[in-house]
């Protein structure tokens, strides 16, 4: 039997922090910070006992932030490019080196990461890190890259807008001017001459608060400016440098990348570079940030991306779904807009960049998430992403600072999170400070993701919508429920789930062509045994006749179809 992946992603600068001051604004010694070595034999034992198979660590490449590391030789900062005082995980400013926040010796940091490696590994996890193709920190220097390798940047023509041969792109003759409304450095400030182009594909050198403001375009070969022209031959110093940074950390042992905004990468970097690193490393996964469904084929094919992201398609229906803002019948379609390539999709409900499911902008609590989750667990074989809080119900209500309170946990500013703090307390990593209903709820999400990988149906099996059989059934909602079959031809599971805000009693078709479908014979007179609550009732079933069932509030449930 096949592991379905489950990713637990997690932000070491939050998860291990303790400190409670909680300051808006506030610097690494006012707020304190998680370290790699706060992620433990006992957190990582826990997280694998989860269910988990991989987890994503954010936030490991160093990155541009407030905080002064001069007296270790690492370059000065300047806060008026950095978002945040720690600054973002995006903005890299040297993708040889690691956070030296996350580090209990800053000298040590390499060591000490290459130890969590190793501690993730003995747990029988797999670790995914970041690449960040697209764009770097306005000041990014390394000061740890191998010896011989050449900095972004560094013998460019700065006086062209675009050269294939530049790692930069220009705005020639003209000082770099973000548009922000007062300067929070009291030092020197920074100055970028000629500007360069913005991250987000800002050609321009005045970009906006709005903008990626903290980080520059890294140039592919692609001639933006010139009706995207393409100079690919000979091959452009960019792609050499990041195969090699791909390389360097795959020699340590990481075992996928998470490329971010990967889109916005020529599709021929990948074709050429992927290829090469899985030619070394073959067990290596590569997953993609994307979200332009037009591509996504284009982004597959030959294996090059192993997984990509399903943001605009299932998760933006899911959470429209559970919101009540569309029918439950359009997660169908969400469905087969990406028939052929779904067990390719990775699927969340949470993520650093979204709303966390307890926000008071999305579903206020955390329970009330059950629902999509089966379903997002449960659909087909691809992997599943949670995001650390998430099964705690983390709100992300703070207001932190860069932030602010927007629903989302932030990855700019020092923090501590408040369902992490009560769980990882005096290194104990239980639940002994967690309320009656975090407990039941990270029970929850144990149970699925355990029973994910326990049943070959849901691991491997295939998937049957049985929404269209029940469109004309006057007893099942087919606006608030959603319901579907998976085999794998021995087993056959029925997972049902309610999004609606009541209970639901409802009668489920099951057509013979179901059956036929999956290869079973054997039908007739069985029972439903449900297993996710395993105290729950059985329910008689006939191959021929409606099976009734009840389903809480937002909830759902996962029945083994055994026939006598």
């Amino acid at each position: 039997m096949n592991q379905k992946i489950f990713i637990y992603q997690l932000l070491p600068r939050l998860f291990g922090n303790r400190a409670t001051a909680n300051k808006i604004n506030g610097s690494i010694e006012e707020n304190g910070t998680g370290k790699f070595n706060d992620i433990s034999d006992t957190v990582l034992q826990k997280i694998k006992a989860s269910g988990y198979t991989h987890v994503w660590y954010i936030g490991v490449l160093a990155h541009a932030s407030a905080t002064d590391y001069t007296a270790y030789g690492l370059p000065a900062e300047y806060p008026e490019i950095i978002k945040g005082k720690a600054g973002s995980p995006y903005a890299v400013r040297d993708y040889y080196d690691v956070d030296p926040d996350l580090a209990m010796s800053v000298p040590g940091r390499m060591v000490e990461f290459e130890a969590l490696i190793r501690r993730t590994h003995t747990a029988g996890l797999k670790v995914i890190i970041d690449n960040v193709p697209n764009h770097v920190a306005r000041n990014y220097r390394s000061v740890n890259k191998p010896k011989g390798v050449k900095d972004f940047g560094e013998g460019d023509d700065t006086s062209q807008a675009f050269s294939p041969q530049n790692n930069f792109y220009y705005i020639p003759g003209q000082p770099l001017e973000i548009q922000r409304s007062h300067r929070e450095s009291t030092g020197p400030a920074y100055n970028e001459f000629p500007a360069k182009a913005t991250g987000n594909d800002c050609f321009s050198n005045r970009p906006t608060q709005f903008d990626w403001y903290e980080t520059v375009k890294l140039n592919y070969g692609v001639d933006y400016l010139n009706g995207r022209q393409a100079h690919f031959d000979p091959i452009p110093d960019t792609w050499v440098k990041m195969r090699d940074i791909l390389l360097y950390w795959a020699e340590k042992d990481v075992d996928g990348f998470r490329c971010d905004m990967a889109e916005m990468v020529p599709l021929a970097f990948w074709q050429w570079a992927i290829p090469q690193i899985k030619e070394k490393f073959p067990n290596i996964i590569f997953l993609a940030e994307i979200y332009n469904p037009s591509v996504y084929r284009d982004f597959l094919a030959d294996n090059i991306f192993d997984y990509l992201y399903d943001k605009v398609g299932l998760y933006d229906v899911l959470r429209d779904v559970s919101c009540g803002y569309r029918p439950s019948s359009d997660i169908t379609f969400a469905l087969n807009d990406v028939g052929d390539i779904q067990h390719r999709m990775l699927n969340f409900m949470e993520n650093h960049d979204e709303q966390r499911l307890a926000s008071d902008y999305f579903l206020k609590e955390g329970n009330k998430g059950k629902a999509a989750m089966i379903a997002t667990c449960c659909v087909n074989t691809n992997p599943v992403m949670i995001y650390a809080g998430q099964e705690l119900g983390e709100r992300g209500m703070d207001e932190e600072g860069f932030s602010g309170k927007d629903g989302r946990t932030t990855i700019f500013d020092y923090w501590s999170v408040d369902t992490l703090r009560r769980w990882n307390n005096n290194d104990r990593w239980d639940d002994a400070q967690l309320s009656g209903e975090e407990k039941e709820l990270q029970q929850f999400y144990r149970q699925l993701i355990t029973l994910c990988n326990r049943e070959a149906a849901l691991t491997d099996g295939l998937f049957y919508d049985l929404m269209p059989s029940n469109y004309e059934n006057r007893e099942f909602d087919s606006s608030r429920l959603f319901a579907f079959l998976r085999s794998d031809k021995k087993e056959l599971l029925l997972v049902i789930t309610n999004f609606d805000n009541r209970i639901q009693e409802c009668t489920v078709h099951i057509p013979r062509h179901a059956l036929t479908f999956f290869e079973i014979t054997d039908t007739g007179r069985g029972i439903l045994k449900p297993l996710l609550h395993e105290n729950g009732k059985e329910l008689p079933f006939m191959s021929h006749s409606p099976v009734r069932i009840s389903l809480d509030p937002y909830s759902g449930e996962i029945y083994r179809i055994s026939f006598s």
